[in-house]
């Protein structure tokens, strides 16, 4: 999961060295053009990275983390808005939606309140803490939410994130028999409860199974879609369930995948997001860099 204070995985790179298609070696410094987020954004379209120097992060000195369910979808996200909009510097803020909850009770036998949830989690010293967790719990009940459940030693965080971590394995167990798909937009933050509640009535409008479940610190969440391999309809309804989403995320100025990349099935989406003159130039430096084609070809661009 996205610790909501420390930067991406791709602006953890600090050094990588990239094998090229014609063989040449190249290492990222701070002169020039960015390389470095040039070949880690590129799904391996390319180069390939062979070597790399990463950040580190100090352990903080109190870490707890915690629980609260809301009536509502918009509660919950609402939520989440207004806690970052107050500045509170919260490590992990994470949304799931009642599907998901069912689906994290059952596969990792833990006994959540079944309804639109947060998972939270506090860094910094002992008395930062205690003032994040105050602030954080006063915004809670102003949207309605329960009360904290608290993860307070390593082993019971663990055993909280780990669940988190499952939750494609978690769902899933809900649909045995099914074919899975995972989807993801990112919006600004502000637009995110109206896209959240938008997509969770499409969701259940489309009659497509399965839950939500969000990075919502950053404004990104996903759709774990699971749909019945021999109906047609389905996968039909699935496809146009995510290019909808796809293109509301685009009307809010969010971007079509916040995490999963364009991979094939969101190269026409990307041409919507980008326009005509970016997909050139990325065709240009695919074929500066790559003119035979190789490297993982007929993805993204």
């Amino acid at each position: 999961c996205r610790l909501q204070r420390s930067p991406s995985l791709r602006s953890s790179f600090c050094s990588p060295f990239l094998v090229l298609v014609f063989f040449g070696m190249l290492r990222k410094t701070s002169a020039g053009y960015n390389l470095t987020n040039l070949f880690v954004g590129s799904e391996g379209t390319l180069g390939i990275i062979t070597k790399t120097t990463l950040r580190l992060y100090g352990i903080p000195e109190a870490m707890v983390s915690a629980v609260c369910s809301f009536p509502t979808v918009k509660a919950a996200t609402d939520c989440t808005v207004q806690i970052l909009q107050c500045g509170i510097p919260i490590a992990r803020i994470e949304f799931l939606d009642d599907v998901m909850m069912d689906a994290f009770n059952k596969y990792s036998k833990l006994s959540y309140t079944v309804s639109s949830t947060l998972f939270l989690e506090f860094h910094g010293t002992e008395k930062g803490v205690e003032e994040q967790i105050e602030a954080a719990e006063e915004i809670v009940k102003m949207n309605s939410g329960s009360e904290f459940a608290w993860a307070k030693d390593q082993e019971t965080r663990n055993k909280l994130w780990q669940a988190r971590h499952s939750a494609w394995y978690a769902a899933r167990a809900l649909y045995p028999g099914y074919e899975g798909y995972s989807t993801d937009v990112c919006v600004p933050l502000s637009k995110l409860p109206e896209i959240i509640v938008a997509t969770k009535e499409d969701l259940v409008r489309s009659n497509l199974a399965g839950p939500i479940v969000g990075h919502v610190g950053d404004g990104n969440f996903h759709c774990l879609m699971f749909v019945n391999p021999e109906s047609e309809d389905e996968g039909r309804r699935m496809k146009e369930f995510t290019d909808r989403l796809a293109r509301r995320a685009l009307a809010m100025h969010g971007t079509c995948t916040g995490e999963h990349g364009i991979g094939v099935g969101k190269r026409h989406l990307l041409t919507e997001e980008i326009g005509a003159v970016g997909m050139q130039v990325m065709r240009e430096i695919k074929a500066a860099l790559d003119p035979k084609d190789i490297m993982n070809p007929g993805k993204v661009v």
